[in-house]
């Protein structure tokens, strides 16, 4: 059965020490659309690409090895397949955080429009 988090208090908010290097591994562009994409079904390097628009071979490829590297996914070598490929599958503790990242979607999905005008809203003053 899964953990759930505890509450979270404000102190704990302030000690960003403790909370930095957890948020450098989790919270950077790529690593959460990473992700976010193996939330719905193991992919494969190419298809990973593909979904994930803009995302340079060396971007994708050290993203992969940190998530891999922090216990949020895994790499299974394909021996089946000709040529060999690689498939990428979601851990339970990568699992663990697509409640908070759905959060974090529907949040741009709303939220989005109103971040771009204050953008414009920025930019037309500095002009």
């Amino acid at each position: 059965m899964p953990r759930r988090p505890k509450p979270v208090s404000i102190e704990a908010l302030l000690d960003v020490e403790k909370a930095r290097p957890v948020l450098e591994q989790i919270a950077n562009k790529w690593s959460v659309l990473i992700l976010t994409v193996l939330c719905t079904r193991p992919s494969r390097f190419n298809e990973i690409m593909r979904r994930l628009d803009g995302i340079t071979h060396k971007a994708l490829s050290e993203a992969l090895k940190r998530l891999e590297r922090n216990g949020l996914i895994r790499r299974e070598v394909l021996t089946t397949t000709t040529p060999v490929g690689v498939e990428y599958t979601i851990t339970a503790l990568g699992r663990s955080l697509q409640q908070p990242f759905e959060a974090l979607y529907a949040w741009s999905m709303t939220y989005g429009p109103e971040l771009e005008r204050a953008q414009i809203e920025y930019d037309r003053q500095r002009d």
